[in-house]
């Protein structure tokens, strides 16, 4: 299947990524379980750990979602049960939350991840089809 080698403009790449698609084609299915994903694309090719270390990137995300949601939570906690807050059983909640939302948000933070690079390099001038560059060679 042929794809249209030209990228898709800035909010399409972040839009599927965070539905967990494909940033440059749209195509679905990257994720064999929750948190194991393929290495190429299965519509267009796109390798998607184009260098060792590439996903750092998602896991800062991911670690800076997962502090967000946990400062969201102490702060409502504490806000709606004050004057006198249930301590142990928000620091239980906070400590689940903290636990479980980054098993939750990895798969997405790893696709729109790849669209970030995407953009960046979009950015930079570098060429997309048939580039001799890691991640960016088409299936023939």
């Amino acid at each position: 299947m042929t794809v249209n080698p030209r990228l898709p403009a800035n909010g399409t790449l972040l839009l599927r990524g965070l539905i967990r698609h494909c940033a440059r084609c749209g195509s679905g299915h990257l994720f064999r379980r929750w948190l194991l994903m393929v290495a190429d694309c299965p519509r267009c090719g796109l390798h998607f750990e184009r260098e060792e270390g590439f996903f750092l990137g998602a896991i800062v995300v991911n670690i800076a979602i997962t502090e967000l949601a946990i400062v969201l939570a102490m702060a409502i906690g504490f806000g709606v049960t004050l004057p006198d807050p249930p301590v142990v059983k928000l620091a239980i909640a906070t400590g689940t939350l903290a636990f479980l939302t980054p098993f939750v948000v990895y798969p997405f933070t790893k696709t729109m991840w790849t669209a970030v690079d995407l953009m960046m390099r979009r950015s930079l001038g570098e060429s997309y089809p048939g580039a001799n560059q890691p991640g960016f060679q088409s299936k023939s």
